[in-house]
């Protein structure tokens, strides 16, 4: 049985065992020419305090893309059939009207620039800004 080991700076050792009896006398075509890999049945051991647990790191939190949907009305794009003169229908995707808009905030004393559907523009007109930001829970400091 032929057996290797070889130890690191950290005193950690590493065997390679042969699993099975090989006759050393005897040099064959495969073992001088390397046909054959020279590592077929060996077994790499090493004791289980040398292994680093890996760690665990809580999941990251997905990053904000900008996506369809009016922050104020929550509007977002409506699945529909396009009807051709056949009948033959196929989905189609109907978008929300969204506008960048700098608007005037009036407690602030700035501008805000928002990006919103014109639904929502036309309600912001109606009832001010203030009150469609609270009703949505939009924060407008951080805009």
């Amino acid at each position: 049985m032929a057996t290797a080991t070889a130890t690191t700076a950290a005193a950690s050792a590493l065997s390679f065992r042969k699993s099975f009896g090989v006759n050393s006398n005897t040099a064959c075509a495969s073992s001088l020419g390397f046909l054959n890999s020279q590592l077929t049945g060996l077994r790499i051991c090493s004791p289980k305090s040398t292994i680093a647990s890996p760690l665990v790191l809580p999941p990251t939190p997905l990053p904000i893309v900008a996506r369809r949907v009016c922050p104020f009305t929550g509007k977002k794009a409506n699945r529909a059939n396009k009807v051709s003169f056949s009948n033959h229908k196929t989905k189609k995707l109907q978008f929300v009207n969204l506008q960048y808009k700098r608007i005037w905030w009036e407690a602030g004393k700035r501008y805000v620039k928002l990006r919103l559907s014109t639904k929502a523009l036309k309600t912001i007109e109606k009832n001010g800004l203030d009150a469609v930001a609270k009703k949505a829970g939009i924060d407008l400091r951080k805009k």
